[in-house]
């Protein structure tokens, strides 16, 4: 089958033939119609992520959409979204013509959203509907900041936020048109996270945190961990929740023992590898639904299969498109 091959830790992904999978016992045979270049993917790929480097060569991609090809427990023909654990574990991932999938590892899609928008949203709008809604427990009404607003997970963040009733959105990046489209898709307010040289960086992001939340921030959805993560933590009023999701702006964030203690914050910690099958099957249904209502969108741009190179280079780049996919 034609496949995008990593070869070597560290590099882009090729283009190219790779033996096709076997589809085992429990496992079903996808025929891939769209795959999401995701930051995981090239977390993976570098051989440096938690999950230890993997054998190569490996297809890589830990989500996709496709049509069940041969499965015992889905009829042929249905369309699907699945996930892998190819990078985290050795086997290969969804950048293929085909892949080899647990069966409980894929969920039957409705009619109404296009493959690439699923492809798009997949694990990463999962992960900000769940980070707010069952790790942060996002109330009605409540001021929510969403810290990195411009890349997909902020995107969804931004939106979900508001789909699940927060009273005041807001939301903060560093580049110029992830705050537009912030404000596009819901924001009511915009922050900007780049700092000056020679500025203390901390305090220069929470007086600008400060004043877009307008005297009243609940809850923060962080991808950024860094400093970001630590002004928003001076800003939380009292009893509120940050809840950390990625660490793209840092490894790690201090604050003082007294603003933890004298604010009585929480800082919670979410993966998408807690949530139970029935936790993630029955936030993707909610978000398709959003969707499928024209409630719910994500910058994305479609790309053959054949040009994951290139897209492997822009994954995590200004303007932020989610690259999916399309095996030939």
């Amino acid at each position: 089958m034609r496949a995008a091959v990593l070869r070597r830790h560290g590099t882009a992904p090729e283009f190219g033939s790779h033996p096709d999978p076997r589809r085992g016992d429990g496992r079903a045979l996808v025929r891939v119609t769209a795959a999401p270049v995701n930051p995981l993917d090239l977390l993976c790929a570098s051989g440096t992520s938690y999950f230890g480097a993997q054998p190569v060569p490996y297809v890589p991609g830990a989500q996709g959409v496709g049509v069940v090809a041969e499965s015992a427990s889905l009829p042929a023909g249905q369309r699907v979204w699945f996930s892998c654990s190819a990078g985290m574990a050795p086997g290969d991932g969804s950048m293929a013509q085909f892949c080899a999938v647990a069966d409980e590892a894929m969920l039957p899609l409705p009619d109404g959203v296009g493959d690439d928008l699923v492809a798009a949203l997949g694990l990463s709008a999962i992960a900000a509907w769940m980070a707010l809604s069952w790790r942060g427990g996002l109330k009605p009404g409540e001021h929510v900041l969403v810290l990195g607003a411009s890349g997909t997970v902020g995107q969804v963040g931004v939106q979900a936020a508001r789909l699940l009733g927060a009273g005041r959105v807001i939301a903060a990046c560093r580049d110029a048109h992830g705050r537009e489209r912030a404000a596009e898709l819901g924001a009511d307010a915009v922050a900007d996270l780049t700092a000056a040289a020679g500025e203390d960086q901390e305090a220069a992001l929470a007086e600008r945190l400060r004043a877009a939340c307008g005297g009243r921030l609940d809850l923060v959805l962080d991808p950024l961990c860094g400093v970001p993560a630590q002004a928003a933590l001076l800003v939380l009023s009292p009893g509120g929740r940050l809840v950390n999701l990625g660490s793209s702006a840092g490894p790690q964030a201090s604050v003082p023992s007294a603003v933890l203690r004298s604010g009585v914050l929480s800082v919670l910690g979410y993966t998408n590898n807690a949530l139970d099958p029935g936790q993630r099957a029955g936030a993707l249904a909610a978000l398709l639904a959003h969707a499928a209502a024209g409630r719910l969108d994500v910058d994305r741009e479609v790309l053959p299969l054949a040009d994951v190179s290139a897209a492997w280079a822009r994954c995590g780049d200004a303007p932020h498109r989610r690259a999916v996919l399309i095996p030939p």
